[in-house]
């Protein structure tokens, strides 16, 4: 278990428990002209302080690097949508997201983009936290999974490729400010 995150694309799942995690609450129906991918992490934080970040719609930038500004609409409750402003830098300026799924039970949360300026079109995503035990402490294991088209001028490699980079920066970064508040809140070694 290191600090690697690991991607799994077109189905082809990865190990034991993550695979079964990622038939049950992963599933993107792929088109012919689309690419889908899986990516996992594995966190030195409880599965409580993860979600506490991760089920913030209206505010991705507390672990989302580049995204500068959000404003939601609504109660934060399925159908609710958010503008995001992307920092330069990327082939983007602005995104519109509809909240899809917000389930506090099973730790699962799911957006999809309708629209703003940048190249990611039908783009959706699934995001959910799953305990686990790590170095004897507890920890979280994250999976992120998309579908999204295939710009024309581009290949399924490249466009899975691009967004898995941004997930991998979403997701390093999460794991960095949630170890961060681990270590402030002393979470005590299980036996």
């Amino acid at each position: 278990m290191n600090g690697n995150i690991i991607s799994i694309r077109n189905g082809n799942s990865g190990e034991g428990t993550e695979s079964e995690y990622i038939r049950r609450h992963h599933r993107h129906e792929a088109a012919h002209n689309q690419c889908s991918s899986a990516l996992v992490k594995h966190i030195k934080a409880p599965v409580h302080l993860v979600w506490s970040l991760v089920r913030r719609f209206d505010q991705p930038q507390k672990y989302k690097p580049f995204i500068s500004r959000c404003i939601a609409q609504g109660n934060l409750e399925i159908g609710s949508l958010r503008e995001v402003d992307v920092k330069s830098g990327l082939p983007a300026t602005t995104s519109t997201e509809r909240l899809e799924l917000l389930d506090d039970n099973e730790h699962i949360l799911s957006i999809r983009i309708i629209g703003g300026d940048h190249r990611l079109r039908n783009y959706s995503s699934i995001i959910s936290l799953h305990p686990e035990i790590i170095e004897g402490r507890p920890g979280t294991l994250v999976i992120e999974s998309f579908v999204v088209d295939v710009p024309e001028g581009n290949t399924k490699d490249e466009t899975c490729y691009f967004v898995e980079a941004l997930i991998k920066c979403n997701l390093k970064s999460l794991a960095d400010v949630s170890e961060r508040l681990a270590v402030q809140d002393r979470t005590e070694p299980i036996d």
